[in-house]
Parts: C-alpha cells; structure tokens; sequence
C-alpha cells in the first residue's frame, strides 16, 4: 500500500518496518519517525510485510497485535525466522496480556509497547533496538574477521615471523574491544538491578531490607555450588529482583501477608512474576534473571506454578530463589530471638526438602545458617573517609545508602570527579554527613 507521507534517509539513518491494518496507525508511525530522523517502511498487510523483510533487511520490525489477516505474535515469528538479528517490537493493548506472553516465549519479540504509545518511549525503544542489531552486526562482522585472521595464521610459514606478531597485534585488539564490551554490558547489569531495587526500596509496601537479604542469600548458595561469579552474581540480582512485578500491581494486593488474602487475591498476588518478566523484557541482558523470577513458585516435586516443572527441569537460579525467599518469609513471620525465628525458619525450609526444595540446596542453607554466614557484608580492610576527602579512583568499600534506605552507589563503585560532586549535592541535604568506607 502507498503512502504519502513517506520518510526518508540519510547517512546511517535507522530503516524499520510498521505493520498494522489501521491506515490512521500507520501514518501516525510514519510522521512520528519521521520527524526523529527515522526511515519507516509502512504496510497494511502481513503478506507484503514478510516479502519486504525476505527483500531488505531491517533493523527493527514493529507490528500490531491484533490484525484480521494474521496476528502480531505469528508474524513476528516469521520474521525471526527469516532474518533473526532483525529487532522485533509489538504494539498491543493492556487487553492482550496473555497473547503478549505467547509472544514472548514463542515469537522472541525483543520489546513490546502498550497502545497508546507514549512517543518518547516509542522512539527510545526503536533507538534502542536498531543500537542492539547494529552492535550483534558488528560483533559477527569482528568475530567473522578474527575467524579470517586465524585461518591466515595457520598458513603463515615460520620465516614470516614479522606478518604473524602484525596479525596477532590484530587479533588482540578485536579481543579487546571485545572484552571492553562485555565489562561494559556487566555495569549496565548491575545499573538496571540497583535502579529498579530502588523503586521496590521506596515503595512503602514492600521490604526493601528482606529483597537485600535474599539476594545476598542467593549469592552464598550459588557460590557453595561451585558456580562461576557471572552466574552468582545472576542469582543475586535475582534475589533483589524476586517481587518488583508487585510495583504493577494494587497495593492492596501486596500490603498484606500472603495467609491474609482472598482466594481470588492470592491468584492475582502469584502472577507477579509473570508481569516481571514483561517489565524485564526489554532489557535483554536480564533474561536469565527474568527466568529465574518467572519460575520462582515451581516445586521441585513439579506440583508448583506457572508450569508445574520437576526437579532439573526448574532452571537453577529459580530453585535457589525459592530456597532463600522462604527462609527469609519464614524468618520475619515469626517471633522469638534471632536464633530462635533463624532455627524455626530453617524448620520450616527443612520441612519440605525434597517435596517444595531441591535437597541439595536445602542443605546448603543449613550449612550457612549453622555457619553463621548470613550477617553483615565483608568488606576488609578500609579507611573511613568524609566527602571531603574523597579523591578521583578511590573505590567503595561497602554500599552507600541515603536515609530513606535507597542504595546510592554500590560495593566497588570506583568515584569520579562527576559522583563526588554528586555526593556532596546529597550531603547538604541530609542531618548527618556521610561516612564512606574505602578500600585500602
């Protein structure tokens, strides 16, 4: 179908694709894009869509949820399998929640959008999404060339000593941007887990304090199975991430202990996670904590919720999630002194092995209980400095926290000029300086 607005390019200017049956949908998009320097192909028909996409390649492909012809979910699905780097956004009304899961576990949409869209986020995601499919680009492109530059090596006789020591200066420093890249994806981790802990730590409803304890309880286990430190760290952020599908939801439906609610309550309580992986989704390098949040209820006897797994079928960071929630739910529901509620929720996990918990990992909690690993967070030798005498490469020792409890820079934040001016900005409104432990 023609149009007559229609965008054009220039330079690097991003190319994506819009489908949706509704011509005032269409045009909207089109002038939207437009006007942000973006290169719109416009469609009305899923067909002719997927022959664009067979055609030319896209870097992002948004298409409506619900269209006569074919729905948004099967569509996005051919296009996965006809060019899978290309970045895949659905529009979708509140209404489509459970189309919008199938889509997800089914279809790999890389982000969805609710309509009405909100324009800026609309156009931040698109950014977002072309960034993504023009770096995976660059990194087969780099690892297609370190592939080239092997293969020549291979071929290179021993008297030309001075061609090999070019290419391997070559490869390393492919190598190293690559590496560069990865540290780089590693912070925007932990950025994204610290900023949205911080909304479950302002939340009046929800303890801030237990979500800290979890994920700090996640990491000692992960750790005593011999896991590797991305994976523990993984089980970590999990731990503060376990209930920030609350945030989307009724206080009402959170305010209370869980034992309180009503039948018809509890349903909607338990689909909490659910929601988090919708929240999540867009940020891809949080799937594997999404995951573990999403089968965070399953059982190990596959008795549990939302897919009634069993045993090895539960993915690992979810059966390390369940383990110390509980302990830590156990904990704060019940009375007595610290080794009396720490003994009865520990009880109560024991109580279950087996049946709700992995055994392995119910024992594993019993050896950090018993070995009193649970208290405050190590953090070696350090010095107690004042703002002003922070300096520039200094590195947090412990984590600092505003009085309110919200985390304000992390263990191992390493300070710039930029975060100390920042501190200080926060120091003048607070009763109390800060005290900032550095490590020596």
């Amino acid at each position: 179908m023609e149009f007559d607005e229609q965008s054009t390019t220039a330079g690097e200017a991003i190319r994506i694709l819009c489908l949706d049956d509704e011509t005032n949908v269409i045009r909207s998009l089109n002038r939207l894009f437009r006007q942000n320097g973006i290169h719109a192909e416009l469609c009305n028909d899923p067909q002719q869509a997927l022959s664009l996409v067979r055609a030319s390649s896209f870097e992002v492909v948004i298409s409506d949820m619900r269209m006569p012809e074919m729905d948004g979910a099967t569509f996005l699905h051919e296009v996965k399998s006809i060019c899978p780097d290309t970045q895949r956004i659905l529009l979708t009304g509140y209404s489509d929640l459970s189309s919008t899961i199938k889509a997800i576990n089914e279809s790999g949409i890389h982000a969805y959008i609710q309509k009405p869209w909100d324009n800026d986020i609309l156009v931040h995601t698109v950014r977002e999404c072309s960034e993504k499919y023009r770096l995976k680009r660059l990194n087969k492109k780099l690892n297609k060339e370190i592939v080239q530059k092997n293969e020549q090596l291979t071929e290179l006789n021993e008297n030309l000593e001075g061609l090999v020591q070019k290419r391997t200066a070559q490869i390393r420093k492919v190598l190293s941007q690559l590496e560069q890249a990865n540290q780089k994806e590693r912070k925007e981790h932990r950025a994204t887990v610290e900023l949205l802990y911080n909304f479950l730590n302002a939340n009046p409803f929800i303890d801030g304090k237990k979500a800290k304890n979890i994920a700090k309880l996640c990491r000692i286990i992960a750790k005593k199975l011999a896991l590797s430190n991305e994976v523990a760290e993984t089980a970590m952020m999990s731990g503060y991430l376990a209930e920030v599908g609350l945030l989307a939801m009724d206080p009402e439906i959170y305010k209370s202990p869980i034992r309180k609610l009503s039948e018809a309550q509890k349903k909607i309580y338990y689909t909490h996670p659910s929601i988090a992986q919708l929240m999540l989704m867009p940020a891809q390098h949080l799937s594997d904590v999404a995951e573990a949040i999403y089968h965070q209820f399953e059982k190990f006897n596959g008795q549990g919720i939302p897919k009634g797994l069993k045993g090895k079928e539960i993915p690992l960071g979810s059966q390390i999630l369940a383990v110390a929630r509980d302990y830590y739910d156990n904990l704060y529901s019940t009375n007595g002194s610290d080794n009396e509620r720490a003994d009865l929720a520990l009880d109560l996990i024991r109580t279950y092995r087996g049946s709700f918990y992995s055994p392995e990992i119910v024992d594993i909690l019993e050896q950090a209980v018993n070995n009193n690993e649970l208290g405050q967070d190590q953090v070696g030798s350090v010095d107690i400095l004042t703002t002003e005498k922070l300096k520039p490469g200094l590195t947090l020792g412990l984590a600092l926290h505003s009085n309110q409890g919200i985390l304000l820079l992390p263990k191992g934040h390493t300070f710039t000029d930029k975060s100390i001016e920042k501190l200080k900005q926060l120091e003048a409104q607070r009763p109390i300086p800060f005290r900032i432990m550095i490590k020596r």
